[in-house]
């Protein structure tokens, strides 16, 4: 047998898509549209499919046996559930560069899909987003061929999905991760929230004191509370995103930096959110020894798992907020 050297490159690439994977299934894939459904008013979803669904669109969606709901987007959807803007971009195949640009007019409606956030503004334009949509994604049900199926409504989204990671580098899935864990808070918050913008959530915790939670550089994200005109700081988190195991060890000792300075700045609780599987924790915990909670960025991202579930219990602790 003759000996060749062959080397496979590694799955390291293929982790880091299974991380954003994870955290697009909690915003911008058809099991979360699924999940938002439940929340939504049908007597008002159904009017408003009458209103932006074509006829003959209805008729080809009812044949495959496909909800119209699955394609076309409507404002009481949207509403309750922003970041679902990017599924109806996906099913369409649009990158979101192409989709976001000055030239469709739809870039006021880019941080519904980031931050799940949504404004004054975005809300009044929905009807106008809604009916703009509906011409367009009527337009692939009609010429698809042979006649779009229920595969189609699930694979084609990830068509473009795909494209995304695959220009994505390290500080994108960088960014990409604390914004999944951004968006995990808020949904664990979503009955308490008194107020919500791109990077920060205002909360009302049971003892009727304001908690604010924010989006930062350092650290990734911070939770304060109000006592009177104090501020207390409360938790610095820091959000380390990627699988590279080699690299693991220095986003330990970039977390011990960040947690360094907010030691300094008086905070109480220090959580570092990063890939654990196949880590030695020992050795990352010499990296960082002022963290005191270490949680698996893929479990939190997927909102499922023992550190998913360890990490809704110290929230609920650190916010005051009763978690279901």
């Amino acid at each position: 047998m003759t000996n060749i050297d062959l080397r496979p490159p590694g799955p390291e690439r293929q982790l880091s898509f299974h991380q954003l994977l994870v955290a697009a299934r909690k915003s911008v894939l058809i099991g979360y549209l699924r999940d938002t459904l439940k929340r939504v008013d049908p007597h008002q979803l159904k009017m408003q499919l009458m209103e932006y669904v074509p006829a003959d669109a209805q008729q080809i969606l009812a044949c495959s046996g496909i909800r119209d709901e699955n394609v076309f987007p409507t404002p009481s959807v949207l509403e309750v559930e922003p970041s679902l803007v990017g599924y109806y971009r996906l099913l369409l195949g649009s990158p979101q560069k192409t989709f976001y640009s000055s030239e469709t007019g739809l870039g006021v409606f880019k941080s519904m899909e980031i931050s799940g956030s949504l404004s004054h503004r975005q809300r009044e334009a929905l009807p106008d987003f809604c009916g703009a949509m509906s011409g367009v994604l009527a337009d692939l049900v009609r010429q698809l061929s042979p006649s779009i199926t229920s595969a189609d409504v699930h694979e084609l989204p990830l068509i473009t999905l795909g494209a995304q990671f695959q220009g994505a580098n390290n500080n994108t899935i960088g960014r990409q991760s604390t914004t999944g864990v951004f968006n995990a808070i808020a949904e664990l918050m979503r009955e308490h929230i008194e107020k919500r913008t791109e990077t920060r959530i205002t909360i009302k915790n049971a003892a009727r004191r304001n908690v604010t939670i924010a989006l930062c550089s350092d650290p990734d994200v911070s939770i304060r509370e109000e006592f009177g005109a104090e501020q207390r700081l409360k938790v610095a988190i820091e959000i380390k995103g990627g699988t590279d195991r080699s690299n693991a060890h220095n986003r330990a000792g970039e977390a011990e930096k960040s947690h360094q300075k907010a030691k300094g700045e008086g905070y109480r609780d220090y959580w570092t959110i990063i890939a654990k599987k196949g880590i030695d924790m020992n050795v990352l915990a010499q990296e960082s020894p002022t963290t005191n909670s270490w949680f698996d960025v893929t479990q939190v991202l997927g909102q499922k798992g023992e550190d998913w579930e360890e990490f809704r219990s110290r929230l609920a602790e650190a916010t005051g907020i009763p978690i279901k």
